[in-house]
C-alpha cells in the first residue's frame, strides 16, 4: 500500500491557524439528520421508518433491525450510512409485512419515531444530504478569532471534498484488502461469508477513495483546485451531468459563477474520462497505487465508476464560540463529509502541538467517517 494513502491532505486554508480541539467526546456533540430526497407517500409494500440512534454503527443498526423483524439484511434499505459516535436520524425501509413487529426494533439506543408506507425500497443515494450540528470541545483560547476567517473562505470557495483516513480502515487494512482484490492477490472467498457483502463494497470503494484523494491532494498543492484545466470533466451543479471542458476559459467562467464544478475520478468502467493534462494527472494517481483503468474490469458490478466534485459546499454554515469550544451548524450534499469540513477548522495535524498546552484531557479521539451516499 502506498504511503500516500494515509498521508494527510493539504489544507485549503493552510495560511489560517486552526482551533484544535476534539469532536465526539459525547454522542450528543455530533448530531446528524438526513435530508430525504422524498417523503413516503403513505401506501405501498414498504415501510419507511424514521429512526433515531445513539452511539450505534450503521452495520449494527441493520443487524438489529433484521434480527428484530426476522428478515434478511438485504431487506433493510438505507439511503446512507451514518456515524456511530453520534446521534443520528434517518429513514430506513423494511417490508410492509413487518408492520406488527416494528416495536421490537427499539432498544435503549434505537428509537422509531414514525412509520409510513411507500411504494419502493429505500436505496443507497436516495437522499439530498445531511444536516449537522457539531460541538468541537477543548479548542484554543482565541477560537472565534481563528474560526471566523476560515468560515469566510469556506463560504466563498467551499472545502476539499476528501475522504478521511478512517475510510481506509485501521492501519489502512481496508484499502489493502481492496488493492489485493483488484490485483488478484485475494478473492472474495478470503472474506468471511457473514461480512463478505459489506467488506467487498467497503474495501473496493476505499481504493476509489484513495485515488480520488491523490488527485485532489495534487491539485491543492499545485494551486489548481479551482482552476479549470483543458480536458477536465466538469459537472453541472444542478443535475450532476458530466461533460469534458473543451473551452477552458469559458468553463472557468461558468465554474466561478457556480453553474458547474470540477470533478475527480471514482474509477470504474462506466466513469467519464478526462482528456489532455487532466487525463495525465488522473493516470498518474492510478500509477501511485500500481493500477491502470483496466484494473477495475473484474469488479464492474460493484465499481461502475462515477465522478465526484473536488470541492464541497457547506450550506447555511454558522459558527459560534461555546463554553466548551466551537459549535457549528451546516448542511452538506450527499457524498460530502462533515469531518472534511471540520479538519479545515481544527487543523489538528498542523496545530495540535501549538494548542496542546492550552487543552486539558485526551485530545486524541479519532475523527470517524460516515458514508452519506
Amino acid at each position: 500500500m502506498s504511503p500516500q494513502a494515509t498521508k494527510p491532505l493539504p489544507y485549503l486554508t493552510a495560511e489560517l491557524p486552526g482551533v484544535g480541539g476534539v469532536i465526539k467526546r459525547e454522542p450528543e456533540d455530533f448530531c446528524v439528520e438526513e435530508l430525504p430526497l422524498y417523503e413516503p407517500c403513505g401506501e405501498g409494500d414498504h415501510l419507511f421508518l424514521w429512526i433515531e440512534k445513539r452511539d450505534v454503527s450503521a452495520e449494527m443498526l441493520t443487524q438489529q433491525i433484521a434480527k428484530a423483524l426476522s428478515v434478511g439484511r438485504a431487506d433493510v434499505g438505507v439511503a446512507g450510512l451514518k456515524d456511530r459516535r453520534a446521534i443520528t436520524r434517518q429513514h430506513v425501509s423494511v417490508p410492509a409485512r413487518c408492520e406488527d413487529r416494528i416495536a421490537a426494533i427499539e432498544t435503549d439506543s434505537i428509537r422509531v419515531i414514525r412509520v409510513a408506507r411507500h411504494g419502493n425500497k429505500l436505496k443507497t443515494g436516495h437522499l439530498k444530504g445531511n444536516g449537522f450540528e457539531v460541538l468541537v470541545r477543548e479548542t484554543c483560547h482565541d477560537t472565534a478569532a481563528r474560526a471566523t476567517p476560515i468560515a469566510e473562505v469556506i463560504r466563498q470557495r467551499g472545502f476539499p471534498n476528501n475522504y478521511g483516513s478512517q475510510r481506509f480502515g485501521h492501519g489502512g487494512e481496508t484499502l489493502s484488502l481492496g488493492l489485493d482484490l483488484l490485483a488478484g492477490r485475494k478473492s472474495e472467498r478470503d472474506i468471511p461469508r457473514n461480512r463478505r457483502r459489506f467488506l467487498l463494497r467497503l474495501s473496493l470503494s476505499a481504493v476509489q477513495s484513495a485515488i480520488f484523494n491523490e488527485v485532489l491532494s495534487k491539485r491543492i498543492r499545485d494551486g489548481l483546485l479551482d482552476r479549470v484545466l483543458p480536458g477536465d470533466v466538469m459537472q453541472v451543479r444542478a443535475s450532476g451531468g458530466p461533460f469534458v471542458a473543451e473551452d477552458a476559459p469559458r468553463e472557468q467562467e461558468r465554474f466561478e459563477q457556480g453553474e458547474t464544478v470540477i470533478s475527480g475520478p471514482m474509477f470504474g468502467l462506466k466513469m467519464r474520462h478526462p482528456t489532455g493534462e487532466a487525463a495525465d494527472r488522473e493516470l498518474a494517481a492510478l500509477a501511485v497505487f500500481g493500477l491502470t483503468p483496466g484494473s477495475f474490469a473484474a469488479w464492474r458490478k460493484l465499481l461502475p465508476g462515477t465522478r465526484r466534485p473536488l470541492l464541497a459546499v457547506a450550506r447555511d454554515l454558522t459558527i459560534k464560540a461555546a463554553e466548551p469550544g466551537l459549535r457549528l451548524r451546516f448542511e452538506l450534499n450527499r457524498g460530502a463529509y462533515a469531518t472534511s469540513l471540520l479538519r479545515e477548522f481544527m487543523k489538528n495535524e498542523a496545530y495540535g502541538q501549538e494548542c496542546s498546552a492550552e487543552l486539558q484531557g485526551d485530545s486524541t479521539i479519532p475523527l470517524e467517517e460516515a458514508d452519506p451516499r
